[in-house]
């Protein structure tokens, strides 16, 4: 199997443009997109988002989690706050997401390493290094802190 995954964390909104985010956290995203930019009516995408992301291979969907919340845990609380601000001018909730997205069978995902013992133990088929994860009290905390919802969407290539 071929798996090919990436987390990152996100504020959206409908009204509040990435560069205000950006200006008002003072922490510059990995990726911004613009409400409208590909489709004004109906507008496509449908809201501004900020994000910092993680997308390097070989990481667990954990690791991944872990490097995005490292990168963001002390600015958490102001986080929170701004993503209840933007909640409240667009009226709606869900401003601030952390996202994992899984694509089995992507051809350019990696390969299940059956290479040598785990834990004493003969790997077999099906085992693949990147199932299987967790989140800590860590992550816990700064989802809590930042108002995150957790969302995970998992493909089958094709």
């Amino acid at each position: 199997m071929l798996v090919s995954q990436y987390a990152y964390f996100a504020l959206s909104s409908v009204r509040v443009p990435a560069a205000e985010i950006t200006a008002r956290l003072g922490i510059e995203p990995d990726e911004r997109r613009v409400r409208g930019s590909r489709q004004a009516d109906p507008a496509r995408p449908a809201t501004h988002r900020w994000k910092i992301a993680c997308r390097k291979p070989g990481l667990c969907v954990d690791e991944q989690i872990a490097q995005i919340v490292d990168r963001l845990f002390t600015h958490a609380e102001r986080i929170g706050e701004l993503a209840a601000e933007l909640e409240r001018v667009d009226e709606a909730s869900g401003a601030s997401v952390l996202q994992v997205v899984r694509v089995f069978e992507h051809p350019e995902g990696e390969k299940e390493d059956l290479a040598g013992p785990v834990d004493g133990l003969q790997k077999l088929p099906g085992q693949h290094q990147l199932l299987g994860w967790h989140l800590d009290a860590r992550v816990l905390e700064f989802l809590q802190l930042t108002r995150a919802e957790l969302d995970v969407d998992e493909y089958l290539y094709g």
